[in-house]
């Protein structure tokens, strides 16, 4: 099979975005029902995050309840937390098996799934940088996804020096995108020079361009902002377009990633740069429904009226805008990254808690 028909069985606006454009798209999820329809429309890679864990949990009960029983009775001395990590990368090595036929066809340069590492361990690059090497190990095609804080860009200096793909996440500004780039350029360069393979390795940054506008929001209605309302739909977007520029610019090996999508925007405004576009389920459907012929826009500019309005209205967004908006100790505090992550861990423990119920049910709900 061709890469082409590995990449794309069924025409779309998606598939067409793929063949036509340097532009891949991603399925934000690890749900294999989802991936095999993303991967039959051109998608190259898949997304994991505790959310995703614990919607893939609830909407496929039927598979993996009885996998929890299964685990908790073969490891008698296993905690709840074993178990949810356990169940994690199960559902990681079975959406990576999908995507390995891309991962093969485009000789490991395209075809991974990222699973991320523990957020609550944002603090702690010791502890990122262990469970990333585990993870590395899952599957051939495996991607790590370490968050873009201060001790995540030292992990992901230090994972890539290892040998680990690494996907950027928890990350909104271009500073952050910048230093996620230059932390894998250092570990790129030490990974050569102590003779270790870099050609074929594909890091990521993501930007949460989704994320950014509702930051935005949150900060107009807090500080009691009058704004053009369109303006606020074109944050995350033009934070993307000039990172997309800066990496051009730099000659960066790591490709940019727009995830959380909001509006049809984030979709056709970035096609035509060599990036990936994450996007969940339900969008691309709409989008391969739409039809809408893919329009090379990513190197079209953002209204400058819609900048100025940003700008002059919001400092929250020329912190996020400018490439020294934020230094490295400020990516742990910046807005966007508290609610994130505080998101993040609240779905992680809610994960934990779902496979505790399935390991202690209710009492009172049980019928013998």
């Amino acid at each position: 099979m061709t890469v082409a028909g590995v990449r794309a069985e069924v025409e779309s606006p998606l598939s067409r975005m793929v063949r036509e454009t340097p532009t891949d798209y991603w399925n934000d999820s690890c749900a294999v029902g989802e991936l095999e329809y993303a991967v039959a429309r051109g998608a190259t890679g898949a997304t994991s995050n505790p959310t995703i864990v614990l919607e893939v949990l609830r909407t496929e009960k039927a598979r993996w309840v009885p996998r929890i029983v299964a685990l908790a009775a073969d490891h008698p001395a296993w905690t709840e937390v074993d178990i949810t990590w356990a169940l994690a990368e199960e559902m990681a090595v079975r959406g990576a098996a999908v995507l390995e036929p891309v991962f093969v066809a485009e000789g490991g340069r395209k075809g991974r799934l990222s699973l991320q590492t523990d957020p609550a361990n944002y603090r702690n690059a010791d502890r990122m940088l262990e469970q990333g090497l585990r993870f590395a190990g899952l599957a051939p095609n495996m991607q790590v996804k370490f968050p873009a804080t201060s001790a995540g860009i030292d992990a992901i200096e230090r994972a890539t020096a290892a040998g680990v793909n690494i996907n950027a996440t928890v990350s909104f500004t271009v500073s952050q995108a910048i230093a996620v780039a230059q932390a894998v350029e250092r570990g790129l360069e030490a990974r050569a020079a102590s003779g270790g393979d870099v050609a074929g390795m594909s890091p990521v940054c993501t930007m949460m361009i989704g994320r950014l506008d509702d930051w935005m929001r949150v900060l107009v209605e807090r500080d009691g902002v009058a704004i053009h309302p369109d303006a606020l739909d074109w944050a995350g977007i033009a934070a993307f377009k000039r990172a997309v520029g800066l990496y051009r610019e730099a000659g960066y090996r790591t490709r940019l990633l727009a995830a959380a999508y909001r509006h049809r925007l984030h979709w056709t405004e970035l096609i035509g740069g060599d990036v990936i576009l994450t996007m969940p389920h339900a969008w691309q459907v709409r989008f391969n429904d739409s039809g809408i012929v893919p329009t090379l826009r990513i190197d079209t500019p953002v209204d400058p009226h819609f900048i100025d309005e940003l700008t002059s209205r919001i400092p929250g967004f020329a912190r996020a805008y400018e490439p020294d908006g934020l230094s490295l100790a400020e990516f742990d505090t910046y807005g966007a990254t508290v609610r994130t992550l505080r998101g993040f861990i609240k779905s992680y423990h809610d994960l934990v808690g779902a496979v505790r119920d399935v390991m202690l049910p209710d009492p009172d709900l049980r019928t013998d």
